[in-house]
C-alpha cells in the first residue's frame, strides 16, 4: 500500500517537475526554488495517491490468498468476506482521517504557498538570477545583458549595459566580467562591480565621452516587489470552516455561495468514497477459478482515477452555476456505491459469483483469438492457463485423430 502510494506520487511529481524545471529556468530562479514548489504539491497528489495506495493494498493482498487458494479454505471454516475486511477497514478509518486533514486543512494552505512561490518568482522577489543572453529591462531605464554566468549567477562574464536618465544622458558600459554585491546603506539598492572594461558616456549637445577602467561599481536600483494578495482568491485556497462559513452565508453573494458549496462538497466527496474502496478491492481482487488473471487490478485504476477527474468536472460545472453542487458530486457517488454494493453482493454472496466474469469471459476470448494469430508464446500470461491448458489437449486430440477431438 505504501509503496502504490510513493510510486503514484512520485509520477505525478515527476510530470509536474518538468515544467517547473523549464518554467523556472526561463524567470530565472535559483534551481532549489523547484523542490519547494513541488514540496507544496504533494497535498494535491496525496489526494489521489492515498486511495490508489490503499485500493490496490487491500486488493493485491486478496488476490494473493486466492491465487494461492487460502481464501477458499478461510471461507471454509466460516471467515466471510466481510470479516475478513475487519482490519483492512481499520486502515481505511486511519486514512480517511489522513486524507480528511489532507484536502480540508493542508491542501488549501499548501496550494495557497505554491501560488506565492510562483508570483514571487515571476515578480523577482526571490532573488531570480539575470537571463544569460538576454535583454534584461530594469526600471525602464537600463538594458542589461551578460553572456554567461558561473557560480550560481554570482559571477558574471561577458556584461553590456546601457544606463539612461530622463536629461538624456546615455552610459554604454562593457565588461569582461563583473559581480553583485549588496548595499549596505541602502536595501533598495545593489552594486554591479564591473572588472576590465570601457564605458562610452553620450551627451545630448555634446561628444561622447570613452573611459577606460579596471574596476567600476555602477549602482542599479531595485523595482519595487508587488505585495502578492491575500488567501482566498480561489475557494480551493479556504480550509473547511471557511467553506461552511462563506457557502451557507446569507450576506455572501451568489457566486461566493455557489463556489464554496461546489468545493466543499468535492471534498467531502473524495473522503468518503475511500469507505467504498474495501469492497471495490475485494470484488475486483478475486479472479475466476484456477485462473490469474489481473483485469480487475486494470479495473480498479480506471474507476478511481476516472471517478477522481468526473468529480474535478461536477465541481468545476456546478461553480458556474449550471448544476446544483450537490447534485453533480453526490448524484456520481450514489451511481458508484450501487455499483460497488452490487459487485460486493456478487462476490461475496452469490455462490460462484463474480463481479467482472462477463468482461473476464470476453476478454478470454479475445486473448484465444490473438493467440491464435499472433502464437502462443507472446501471449503467454494473458489468458487464464487452463484455458491454455484446454486449448492444447483439443489441439493434440484433433492431430492424433482420439475420439472426443472437437
Amino acid at each position: 500500500m505504501i509503496g502504490v502510494f510513493v510510486l503514484a506520487a512520485s509520477l505525478l511529481l515527476l510530470e509536474k517537475m518538468l515544467r517547473l524545471f523549464d518554467f523556472v529556468s526561463v524567470e530565472g530562479g535559483p534551481i532549489s526554488i523547484v523542490f519547494e514548489m513541488l514540496l507544496n504539491l504533494v497535498p494535491e497528489y496525496a489526494g489521489l495517491a492515498i486511495p490508489l495506495g490503499l485500493m490496490l493494498g487491500i486488493l493485491f493482498a486478496f488476490r494473493k490468498l486466492a491465487i494461492s487458494s487460502e481464501l477458499d479454505v478461510m471461507r471454509a471454516v466460516g471467515w466471510s468476506y466481510t470479516r475478513l475486511l475487519r482490519v483492512p477497514f481499520l486502515i481505511t478509518l486511519a486514512l480517511v482521517a489522513l486524507n480528511f486533514a489532507i484536502v480540508g486543512f493542508i491542501q488549501p494552505q499548501a496550494r495557497f504557498a505554491y501560488e506565492e512561490m510562483e508570483f514571487e518568482l515571476r515578480s523577482g522577489a526571490l532573488g531570480a538570477s539575470i537571463k544569460v543572453g538576454e535583454f534584461n529591462t530594469i526600471e525602464d531605464r537600463m538594458a542589461l545583458r551578460i553572456e554567461a554566468s558561473e557560480d550560481e549567477g554570482r559571477q558574471l562574464m561577458g556584461i553590456f549595459a546601457r544606463v539612461a536618465d530622463d536629461s538624456g544622458q546615455v552610459l554604454s558600459i562593457s565588461a569582461r566580467e563583473g559581480r553583485f554585491l549588496a548595499n549596505r546603506e541602502d536595501r533598495n539598492t545593489i552594486i554591479l562591480r564591473l572588472v576590465d572594461g570601457v564605458i562610452v558616456h553620450n551627451v545630448a549637445d555634446g561628444s561622447p565621452r570613452v573611459l577606460s577602467f579596471s574596476q567600476h561599481d555602477l549602482p542599479i536600483d531595485l523595482p519595487a516587489i508587488e505585495q502578492f494578495r491575500d488567501r482566498g482568491e480561489d475557494e480551493r485556497e479556504y480550509v473547511l470552516p471557511e467553506l461552511l462559513e462563506i457557502g451557507w452565508n446569507p450576506e455572501s453573494t451568489t457566486e461566493e455561495r455557489v463556489g464554496s458549496q461546489a468545493n466543499f462538497n468535492y471534498r467531502m466527496v473524495e473522503v468518503v468514497m475511500m469507505l467504498m474502496l474495501p469492497f471495490l478491492a475485494v470484488a475486483l481482487a478475486v479472479p475466476p477459478k484456477r485462473s490469474t488473471s489481473a483485469l480487475g487490478v486494470f479495473l480498479s485504476i480506471v474507476i478511481v482515477v476516472a471517478y477522481h477527474k468526473i468529480n474535478q468536472y461536477g465541481s468545476e460545472v456546478a461553480e458556474i452555476g449550471r448544476i446544483d453542487p450537490f447534485l453533480a458530486l453526490w448524484g456520481p457517488f450514489a451511481v458508484l456505491f450501487a455499483v460497488i454494493a452490487w459487485m460486493y453482493y456478487q462476490v461475496a454472496f452469490v455462490p460462484g459469483g463474480q463481479a467482472i466474469g462477463f468482461l473476464e469471459s470476453f476478454w478470454s476470448k479475445i486473448a484465444r483469438r490473438l493467440r491464435k494469430l499472433i502464437g502462443r508464446d507472446k501471449l503467454r500470461g494473458l489468458v487464464p492457463d487452463e484455458d491454455l491448458h484446454t486449448h492444447e489437449q483439443e489441439e493434440l486430440q484433433r492431430r492424433e485423430g482420439l475420439p472426443g477431438a472437437a
